[in-house]
């Protein structure tokens, strides 16, 4: 009893157990230990599994995952290469990844890159070097020939929220153009006939190039309904397209039009939630709807309407095509377009933005 004593005491205090230290305390081999380890533990005996179980809650053995999976030529270490952390859809989607590498064993590596097109191709360059099994892109600007060498090298790539020109790979994302009818829907529904469509520079971001699209064929499609729309490029840097914004509200409003912002993300609609909010006080929504696709936390804070993305499930399920793809699937390409959710809330009500002969103010 004393030297079991002893021997738990050197462990904990000098240095970890060590597999073949199992292996000794079970009174069998290595090869044992590792079939157990492994779930292969269909040829073990009932009473060798308990031994090999006692030994390893007794010297609290740990194995080094890290270690096994290189003999395996498996490290068991995925990429997430992300523009913009501070984008809380970049969280919640990362949520998501976090949970299914989990469940699937993964260690996930995660780059940052702060919407630096420089950075992104850094980062990926230094997730080769790590022998990552996958990478997971929700990039601004990767190209095409950075993620192709990725492929070329064994090594499977899904994309989030955006896809990339000329490269022919899996993706996993909102379904956007069903989001943007879904909104323009919604606000006509309620009244709305002057529309304006805030987004971010978007030649280079697929995402925004559909929803933007799906903007311009949605209200096209309307018709001679009598519902105008026109496409605002912000640049969340640059107070001179919030001044455009105030002249299209005022002029609409001019003309006796009910005016609808509506933010193609979460970012662009508290930026322009934030200048309303300066230019019109605390009652900002009297004077003008707003709403957005994201559901941002203090999107339920302003009451701003909202389509919701799947941001936990977009992470899942880009995680779950990786392991496939890791695993040895050989299927086409796939692109994984999942619904939103419109969230009602009292900033796109019938009484918002109600003209004024005046002009507003």
């Amino acid at each position: 009893m004393l030297n079991e004593n002893m021997a738990r005491d050197n462990f904990s205090n000098d240095r970890r157990a060590t597999i073949t230290d199992v292996a000794r305390e079970a009174g069998t081999g290595k090869t044992s230990i590792s079939r157990y380890l492994n779930g292969e533990t269909g040829v073990l005996s009932t009473e060798l599994r308990e031994r090999i179980e006692e030994a390893i809650a007794k010297l609290d053995y740990r194995p080094n995952q890290m270690a096994r999976g290189l003999k395996r030529g498996r490290n068991r270490l995925v990429g997430m290469l992300v523009a913009d952390l501070t984008n809380p859809y970049s969280v919640e989607v990362l949520q998501g990844v976090e949970a299914a590498c989990h469940a699937y064993g993964y260690m996930p590596l995660i780059c940052h890159a702060a919407n630096e097109v420089d950075l992104e191709r850094r980062y990926l360059q230094l997730l080769t070097t790590y022998r990552v099994e996958g990478v997971i892109v929700n990039a601004l600007g990767v190209k095409e020939e950075t993620l192709e060498s990725l492929t070329r090298g064994g090594v499977p790539v899904v994309l989030v929220d955006r896809s990339v020109e000329g490269l022919v790979t899996d993706m996993v994302g909102l379904d956007n153009t069903e989001a943007v009818r879904t909104a323009i829907h919604h606000l006509v529904s309620r009244g709305f006939d002057e529309l304006l469509f805030v987004v971010q520079p978007y030649a280079q971001v697929s995402s925004r190039r559909v929803r933007e699209a799906a903007f311009r064929d949605t209200i096209g499609a309307l018709g001679d309904s009598g519902v105008s729309g026109a496409t605002i490029v912000l640049d969340l840097d640059n107070d001179e397209t919030l001044a455009e914004i105030d002249a299209r509200i005022d002029a609409a409003q001019r003309r006796n039009r009910r005016v609808a912002l509506f933010a193609a993300n979460a970012p662009v609609a508290l930026r322009v939630a934030l200048h309303l909010k300066e230019r019109h006080g605390a009652d900002w929504q009297r004077h003008v709807a707003l709403m957005s696709i994201d559901d941002s936390e203090w999107a339920e804070l302003a009451g701003m309407t909202t389509v919701r993305q799947p941001t936990y499930t977009i992470g899942e399920r880009a995680v779950e095509f990786l392991h496939e793809r890791i695993e040895g699937a050989v299927v086409a390409a796939r692109e994984c377009l999942l619904p939103g959710e419109l969230v009602v809330r009292a900033s796109t009500s019938t009484s918002t933005s109600t003209p004024t002969n005046n002009g507003g103010t």
